[in-house]
């Protein structure tokens, strides 16, 4: 399974959400209020915790996690380099 399949499923585990996978878009900004995925500031802290505990990335500065976590590449990409 890729990163961004990964992720992708972290997302919907971690936020408790009725989505597939597939229905979300690498480059979707996921916290957008559109968005399928209906993520809000406290999906946003489910998130930063899972990724620390997964991958042990820590998002500290919330403009920060903002940019990382807005969309699926973003979020992928900011993994693979501080990997």
């Amino acid at each position: 399974m890729s990163l961004k399949e990964e992720l992708k499923e972290l997302i919907i585990r971690e936020c408790d959400k009725e989505i597939e996978p597939s229905e979300i878009k690498d480059d979707d900004i996921i916290f957008h209020p559109n968005h399928p995925l209906g993520l809000d500031s406290l999906d946003s802290l489910q998130i930063s915790m899972a990724l620390q505990n997964e991958y042990g990335i820590r998002l500290v500065d919330p403009k920060e996690a903002r940019r990382v976590m807005e969309s699926i590449d973003t979020l992928a990409n900011y993994i693979e380099s501080h990997r």
